[in-house]
């Protein structure tokens, strides 16, 4: 397959995984189950990325097996095991982070992930990113911050809107050390997409099983799936959307780094809300309609200019 024909359907994967894994996702952990005064919220955070892990682990292995075979993986357990880590405290984090900040505030702060990736893939990963990188990956998380920002004025959490900023920074910095470690594997170890996706689920689970078992969550887990059974169709498709979208997630890192990745991550939240626009006839403000063309201007500035090639010091 052509890169640049590669490149696209594995942009449209993460597109469409992800709009469908983020509706789930919200459902999931601020909605409400049950009926009248037996109404109560799904706290399990640490059991919903467990299903989540497991579900991931068990379609990366039946693709390695039978359509997706990479020959043996040289990688070093110490990556693989240090970045499932970054990663589920990524994932942990900002999930965590909703029970005290709204959803927008959530994926506005989120937006600002190629940062830290640069950042950090520079300290850890050794990368060398030439200036005008920075400015259009800049260009395109200014530009999504100014478009999400027009539903952030909910007042929701305010009372403790500085312990969930903290949750959200934290997930940033987890996700820029994620990126590092996986251009380390790239750089050192020519690490294929199924072997990541597959050992990095492994160690989260791992991590995971421990963490359930000491705080007790797995009991309460179970006790709700109880109460709730339908909870559990809904962890399914979640967990599935989100197998397809790592799937295409760990593809793109593998084949082209983890901060092209990082910019279809971000701005497939932008495109999501701007579907949603066209779809039902909302209007948009002259203030979204600029952060529009900002958006589109980094985008295509980074694809023209943007892809000198970047040295390992």
């Amino acid at each position: 397959m052509e890169k640049n024909t590669k490149f696209l359907v594995c942009a449209f994967g993460i597109f469409v995984c992800y709009f469908y894994y983020g509706v789930l996702q919200e459902k999931i952990t601020r909605g409400s189950y049950g009926e009248g005064e037996n109404k109560e919220k799904f706290t399990c955070m640490l059991a919903l990325v467990f299903f989540q892990c497991i579900v991931n682990y068990i379609y990366a292995k039946i693709m390695l097996t039978t359509v997706m075979k990479q020959g043996e993986d040289s990688t070093r357990t110490l990556y693989y095991s240090s970045s499932a880590l970054t990663y589920l405290l990524a994932m942990v984090c900002s999930n965590m982070a909703l029970q005290w900040v709204n959803y927008p505030t959530q994926v506005v702060a989120k937006s600002g992930k190629p940062i830290p990736v640069m950042i950090l893939g520079v300290l850890v990963g050794k990368k060398n990113y030439p200036l005008r990188k920075y400015i259009f990956v800049l260009l395109i998380v200014v530009g999504v911050a100014i478009f999400m920002f027009k539903d952030g004025k909910s007042s929701e959490g305010d009372s403790t809107l500085g312990f969930g900023e903290l949750l959200l920074i934290l997930s940033l910095i987890m996700d820029g050390l994620t990126g590092a470690i996986q251009e380390r594997m790239r750089s050192e170890y020519q690490t294929k997409s199924g072997h990541m996706m597959l050992s990095m689920n492994f160690w989260s689970i791992i991590y995971l099983g421990v963490a359930i078992l000491v705080t007790g969550e797995g009991v309460m887990f179970a006790s709700f799936v109880q109460r709730h059974p339908n909870v559990v169709w809904q962890l399914l498709s979640f967990s599935i959307a989100s197998a397809l979208g790592q799937f295409f997630i760990f593809l793109t890192v593998s084949d082209f780094g983890p901060l092209p990745c990082s910019i279809i991550t971000t701005t497939r939240k932008f495109f999501t809300v701007l579907g949603s626009v066209l779809l039902f006839g909302n209007m948009l403000l002259p203030r979204q309609w600029f952060a529009t063309v900002v958006v589109f201007a980094g985008l295509f500035l980074d694809s023209m200019y943007g892809k000198a090639v970047t040295k390992m010091k």
